[in-house]
């Protein structure tokens, strides 16, 4: 039976009682229903569709995401780079990738998945760090405060749940438009698996980057 962690806590996910050779972190949620403005109504006006999109960062023993995939003259482009996004779907190593946008986080189960090798993952990554921005938060006036039942959860190779973070406090997340959800930590033994859930109201998730360049 998986652990369900609160915030703030974490889990050491062990190579001898987990089979960490091909492990899916999945994310799901759900959009509360939205009421629509007087003359939203009146002119049917449809709200925007929510794009919730997962991006993972692959940090060095300093924290630090080493690679963010610089052109000629130095700047960063994020192309073959160690952030694993929308515009990046896999890693150059073939150990990490994210299998596809899903926009509107209908329906059960995981909305997005993002797949990591962890036992062939390079020893050059210490840690994975797990973002969820709305896209085009603030110009459509959308928030965490209005997402339901969001959840983060890794699964191993035999397809057993080991961890599981359910993301709870709506009115603390109101106004909020990303999150650094959780992260991944090497350990001697395995990984740890730590929920954080930590937000802001920036909904790109450049702004969590620069804290780790």
């Amino acid at each position: 039976m998986a652990i369900t962690l609160a915030k703030g806590q974490g889990l050491s996910l062990e190579k001898s009682q987990h089979n960490l050779s091909l492990v899916t972190i999945g994310l799901g949620w759900d959009i509360a229903a939205q009421k629509k403005s007087f003359l939203g109504g009146l002119f049917g006006e449809q709200p925007a569709e929510y794009d919730l999109d997962v991006v993972a960062f692959l940090c060095d023993a300093n924290d630090t995401v080493r690679d963010v995939g610089r052109d000629a003259s130095g700047n960063p482009t994020l192309k073959n780079s160690d952030v694993i996004f929308f515009n990046n779907l896999k890693h150059r190593s073939g150990d990490i990738w994210l299998t596809g946008d899903n926009r509107t986080g209908a329906g059960d189960g995981d909305d997005e998945q993002i797949i990591v090798k962890l036992n062939s993952l390079s020893n050059d990554y210490y840690k994975i760090v797990f973002i969820v921005q709305i896209y085009e938060g603030a110009k459509n006036n959308q928030h965490f405060g209005q997402v339901q039942n969001a959840f983060i959860r890794a699964v191993d190779a035999s397809g057993k749940e080991m961890v599981r973070f359910n993301l709870s406090g709506k009115d603390q997340y109101d106004q909020q438009r990303s999150l650094l959800f959780a992260e991944l930590v090497r350990e001697s033994n395995g990984w740890k698996f730590n929920a954080l859930g930590s937000s802001s109201a920036s909904d790109n998730f450049v702004e969590w980057l620069k804290k780790y360049v």
